[in-house]
């Protein structure tokens, strides 16, 4: 059977996003290549034809997710830090993506997984996420500041995902804005 022109390449980014919601939801390690697959709506052996195994699957889909991360950054439209910073805080410090993890980035969904993985993951998972720091370092005009702002935003979603209560989880990102915002004063003043 021939297939449209693209049709591999658009059905192999159909199966990274599926699988991406499915990992970021569920965890990578605890999802079998025939649970991303059904949740796909292929085959198993559909998966063999898009990648050589889960591994390559794995490294397909940090690839992706934090392309797509960096790229949701890149779109923010302020070009003033404050603007630019409060924008990325709004955004990412949401109760949405706090209780929707499927459609939320990967860093705090899997990070813990990724420290697990072999060199080969944890190298490519530096490169895409040096992107990301840079497009940080850039705006912030710090390294330090960059990586902490980054480190305190992804901390703050996982923290506040592993509470059972609405309640708390708020309290976790007020309180994580504020420590944000109190950092980047002090910096300024510096």
């Amino acid at each position: 059977m021939r297939y449209k022109t693209g049709y591999k390449a658009q059905k192999r980014q159909e199966l990274l996003s599926i699988s991406g919601q499915l990992a970021k939801k569920n965890g990578f390690g605890a999802t079998g290549v025939d649970g991303f697959m059904k949740a796909a709506g292929v085959t198993s052996g559909a998966f063999y034809s898009h990648f050589s195994s889960k591994n390559e699957l794995f490294k397909a889909l940090i690839e992706n997710e934090l392309q797509h991360s960096v790229h949701l950054w890149q779109k923010n439209p302020h070009h003033d830090v404050k603007a630019w910073v409060d924008f990325e805080i709004e955004r990412y410090l949401s109760i949405d993506h706090v209780q929707q993890a499927e459609h939320g980035c990967i860093l705090p969904a899997l990070a813990a997984e990724i420290s697990r993985a072999e060199h080969d993951i944890k190298s490519l998972y530096k490169k895409e996420l040096l992107r990301g720091q840079q497009l940080f370092t850039k705006h912030l005009g710090n390294e330090a500041l960059a990586w902490g702002l980054m480190s305190q935003l992804v901390g703050a979603i996982l923290l506040a995902r592993s509470m059972p209560d609405l309640e708390t989880q708020e309290s976790i990102l007020k309180s994580s804005k504020y420590f944000i915002y109190q950092a980047l004063e002090q910096y300024k003043n510096e």
